[in-house]
């Protein structure tokens, strides 16, 4: 499979996950009594909840770094920039998914 084949796959596999989590995510948030941190916490809690929403959260950052990558080929065309462009975008989005999901796993272990 060519590089540009695996990209366009995987922008696809991402956006349907996100069809599918986008509406939990929604229909779960709008159900909960109110918005308070406590109550938020509670639902982050339970294991199905918790599990979900990481996953929504690293789909999300991955999709996103997907998206970002096809933005930085398209328009920044110096070779170092474009490399060094591309780096700090698959750093930032790592480090976001990586805190998101380490909070989700800390809210669920109840630390």
């Amino acid at each position: 499979m060519k590089a540009g084949t695996g990209h366009f796959v995987a922008q696809r596999v991402t956006a349907i996950a996100l069809i599918l989590l986008g509406p939990w995510f929604a229909v779960a948030i709008s159900s909960l009594d109110s918005l308070e941190h406590v109550i938020v916490m509670a639902f982050l809690a339970k294991p199905l909840n918790g599990i979900l929403m990481a996953l929504l959260c690293a789909t999300l950052a991955y999709h996103s770094y997907l998206g970002v990558q096809v933005v930085i080929d398209d328009y920044v065309h110096a070779a170092g920039l474009n490399k060094a462009s591309l780096f700090i975008s698959r750093i930032a989005h790592l480090v976001l998914a990586l805190v998101a999901v380490y909070a989700i796993l800390g809210i669920g272990s109840g630390t």
